[in-house]
Formats: structure tokens, C-alpha cells, sequence
């Protein structure tokens, strides 16, 4: 049976804090909470009275990735499927902000990348693991990993291994800063759009997309990078030795 708060959603202050809550299994993404993500992100959409997002993980994890039985049997839809959450955050029109408490790996550290700022916890830990899974980055990853901290960054993080704890974080831009209480932080920060009339924090945020890179549209590049990454991706979960690393990287 599927549990019902698998994301938590509050309000306080015009701001919407959305929790992923699977703290047992370090919030790991599965199709169903990727299902909650989703609705809570059009929740704050919908509501007048949200200004802006805050989305942080239940207990030490901010969000250990995608779910490893769900990731080896995934088809192209399925790996769409556990995509879908953070590709909602990642289409919000509003402000958002990952409060980042602990680790955020593979599709966790995705999540993270998919909000406009990310506040790093002492505990931070991004790494994006993929190729030592065996497994073709998805979900975008290489587009928003271009665009947090550029070519040469992004590459030793995707074909080298690099791992970014918090400090390492904000020295290469993946971070905007360090702080012993993230989710204070992100609300403090989130105060700002919170204070301003919706409308205009609605239009700042799509004028920023639309000149970020002239001529094409943030989301638009982004939909590309997750459509030309599918296929490989897909084609790694299928290759031979897969199963194998996934069942070794599930034992450790």
C-alpha cells in the first residue's frame, strides 16, 4: 500500500516547505513519491497566498537518489516517472529553494539542482555517483550541472567522481551558502518573494528564464537534455553487468 506522506507540505508565512519523508530509506525517490512531489509543487502553484518554495528531506538525508529496485527494472517511462518530481520543481514558476540537510545523490542531488538555490547544511554531501553505478546520468543532469557551476566543474563531478561537500559547494556556485540550520535559512531567504506582490515574483522569475540563454527557454533546454540523456540511460540499466553493480552498491 502506498503511504499517503511521502512528501509533507506546510505553509507559513506565504511560503510552502515541501519535506520528502521517507527518512527510513534516506528519502530515496520512488514513482509514488515522485507522484506526491509533483502535486504538492502544483499545490503552491495554485495557492494565491504561496509566494515561494522551500523543499528539504526528513531526518539526516536530504535525498540518497532513486530507489535501486525501482531503478533496475525502469523502463523509459518508468525512469521518467521517478523523474517527474523533480522535474516539477524544476518547472515551478515560483521561487524555490532546496534547503540541502545531508546527502543529495543521483536523482537527490537532480532535486537539488532543479531549485533556484540551493543552502547547504554542515552536512551537505552532493555527489552525483551516476558513472559509479554504471549508469548514464538522467534527468538533465548534465545541462543543470553546466549551468550551476560550468564545463570544467561539471565534468569532474559527472566523468571523474567529484563530490561536493558544503563548503566545496559554495566555492564552486553549487551552493549559495552554508548554514547549521538550512530550512531557517531557506525561510529567512525566502522571505523576500514572500513580501512582494505574487504577481511580480511570478514575472521576475519567468523574465529570468526567458534571458537566461536568449533565444532558447530554460525549460525547453532542459526537456532536451532530459530527452537526449533517456536513451542511453535506458540502455545502460539494460546492459549486462548492470544488475550486478546495482546489487553490490544495494549491500554497501
Amino acid at each position: 500500500m502506498t503511504r499517503p506522506d511521502l512528501v509533507l507540505y506546510t505553509v507559513t508565512d506565504r511560503v510552502a516547505l515541501i519535506t520528502v519523508n521517507d527518512p527510513d530509506r534516506r528519502n530515496a525517490v520512488t514513482g509514488a513519491m515522485s507522484v506526491q512531489l509533483r502535486a504538492a509543487v502544483a499545490r503552491a502553484e495554485a495557492d494565491p497566498a504561496v509566494h515561494a518554495v522551500v523543499v528539504t528531506g526528513a531526518g539526516r538525508a536530504f535525498c540518497a537518489g532513486a530507489d535501486l529496485s525501482a531503478l533496475g527494472v525502469a523502463t523509459q517511462d518508468g525512469l521518467l516517472a521517478l523523474y517527474d518530481g523533480f522535474m516539477a520543481l524544476a518547472e515551478c514558476t515560483l521561487p524555490t529553494i532546496a534547503a540541502v540537510n545531508g546527502a543529495a545523490v543521483g536523482a537527490g542531488l537532480n532535486l537539488a539542482l532543479a531549485a533556484d538555490v540551493r543552502i547547504a547544511g554542515p552536512a551537505a554531501l552532493f555527489d552525483a555517483r551516476f558513472q559509479k553505478l554504471g549508469l548514464h546520468p538522467g534527468g538533465g543532469a548534465t545541462w543543470m550541472l553546466h549551468r550551476a557551476v560550468g564545463p570544467q566543474v561539471a565534468r569532474a563531478a559527472l566523468l571523474f567522481g567529484m563530490r561536493f561537500d558544503a563548503e566545496t559547494a559554495v566555492r564552486h556556485g553549487l551552493a549559495l551558502q552554508v548554514d547549521d540550520d538550512p530550512v531557517a535559512a531557506a525561510l529567512a531567504l525566502a522571505a523576500g518573494p514572500a513580501s512582494a506582490p505574487r504577481q511580480v515574483v511570478l514575472a521576475t522569475k519567468a523574465t529570468m528564464r526567458a534571458t537566461a540563454s536568449p533565444g532558447a527557454l530554460e525549460g525547453e533546454q532542459h526537456e532536451f537534455a532530459k530527452r537526449t540523456e533517456l536513451g542511453p540511460q535506458a540502455a545502460t540499466i539494460e546492459s549486462p553487468d548492470f544488475a550486478a553493480r546495482l546489487a553490490a552498491a544495494q549491500h554497501k
